[in-house]
């Protein structure tokens, strides 16, 4: 079965740089976009980054663009998000997320802290 395994969250200071990684699992990682989501206490959960399965093409959330770059190894598995210029409105619990089968899958988020 499909399964997203998220790491690399924690406490970081205004201005800081943090790399989340997730690992996938039961699919055919190479050929499906994978997506980075963030949602915050009391807000929605909202789309941060996308990339297609080539690599080469993504999409941003305006808040995020210049300050974070999604990436991924189709070799791995793994697809990661690389946040540098850390605001505090960053903090929230970030999610994998890809769709297959019709079906949204996500992982079990991994809490991202910005904060002095």
């Amino acid at each position: 079965q499909v399964q997203l395994v998220e790491s690399g969250g924690g406490l970081v200071q205004p201005g800081g740089s943090l790399r989340l990684s997730c690992a996938a699992s039961g699919f055919t990682f190479y050929n499906y976009p994978m997506s980075w989501y963030r949602q915050a206490p009391g807000k929605q959960r909202e789309l941060v980054a996308r990339i297609f399965s080539s690599g080469v093409t993504t999409n941003y959330a305006e808040s995020v663009k210049g300050r974070f770059t999604v990436s991924r190894d189709n070799a791995k598995n793994t697809v990661y998000l690389q946040m540098n210029s850390l605001k505090s409105e960053d903090t929230a619990v970030y999610y994998c997320n890809t769709i297959y089968s019709g079906r949204n899958y996500w992982g079990q988020g991994t809490q991202v802290t910005v904060s002095s």
